[in-house]
Formats: C-alpha cells, structure tokens, sequence
C-alpha cells in the first residue's frame, strides 16, 4: 500500500476515478466504502442517489477510487 495516500476506511466516502458503464457509473460519481478488503487490497463502495436509492455496490481496486478532497463540491 502506498503509505502517501490517505487509507480509506469503511463509512469514508470516495470518488470513482474510472468509468464502469456496467453498473451505469462514471468516473466522478461519489460512493461510501461498506468494507475493507484485507490490507486495503480492494473496497466494497456502494453508490446511491441523492433520494437514497441504490444504483450499484461494486468490488473496486484501490486505483479505481479516491478520498474525497476535504474542499470539494459535488456535482450533479
């Protein structure tokens, strides 16, 4: 694990940083981290919409998400 990134813990939410057209999901769209997989090796990330609805819970690498920037706006 690269000590430079910040760990990602389970409730934290991150940014997906890769499209996955599969699960009708795009390089952008915000999720929380449900769990941990070992020693950071991988996430589950459940994606929802702003009503609350989920769109998808997917097993990602960590190279295909990202902490959330502590001054970053959401868009639509």
């Amino acid at each position: 694990m690269d000590k430079e990134q910040p760990v990602i813990q389970e409730l934290d939410r991150v940014v997906l940083t890769t499209d996955l057209p599969k699960y009708g999901l795009q390089a952008g769209d915000l999720g929380t981290v449900v769990l941990v997989h070992g020693d950071h090796q991988g996430y589950e990330v459940e994606f929802v919409t702003l009503s609350g609805e989920t769109v998808a819970v997917v097993s990602l690498f960590p190279t295909q998400l990202r902490p959330v920037g502590q001054r970053e706006i959401a868009d639509e």
